[in-house]
C-alpha cells in the first residue's frame, strides 16, 4: 500500500506544480481563479491521503469545510470578475 500512497502523492505534487504554473502564467483572471480552485482541491486531496496513511479520520470535517469554502470563494470570485468585465 505504501507504493500506492507514494504514487498518489507524486501525482498530486505534479498536479500542484502544473497548477501553480497556470496560476502564475494564466492569461486571464478567470484562469487564475480556476487554478486556485484546483489547487485547493489538490490540498484537500493530499490531506485526505494523509488521513488514509495514518488512519486518522479526525480531520475529515475540516476537509469538507475547506472544500466548501473553496467552492463558494471560486464561485464568488468568478461572478465578480464577470461583472467587472461587463462594465469595462
Amino acid at each position: 500500500m505504501t507504493v500506492v500512497y507514494a504514487l498518489v502523492l507524486a501525482m498530486l505534487t505534479v498536479g500542484g506544480l502544473l497548477t501553480l504554473w497556470r496560476l502564475l502564467q494564466g492569461p486571464t483572471t478567470l484562469d487564475r481563479i480556476a487554478a486556485l480552485d484546483v489547487f485547493m482541491v489538490l490540498i484537500v486531496a493530499a490531506a485526505a491521503v494523509y488521513a488514509a496513511i495514518y488512519s486518522d479520520g479526525t480531520n475529515i470535517p475540516l476537509l469538507a469545510a475547506v472544500a466548501l469554502i473553496a467552492l463558494v470563494g471560486t464561485a464568488t470570485a468568478a461572478r465578480l470578475v464577470e461583472r467587472w468585465e461587463r462594465h469595462r
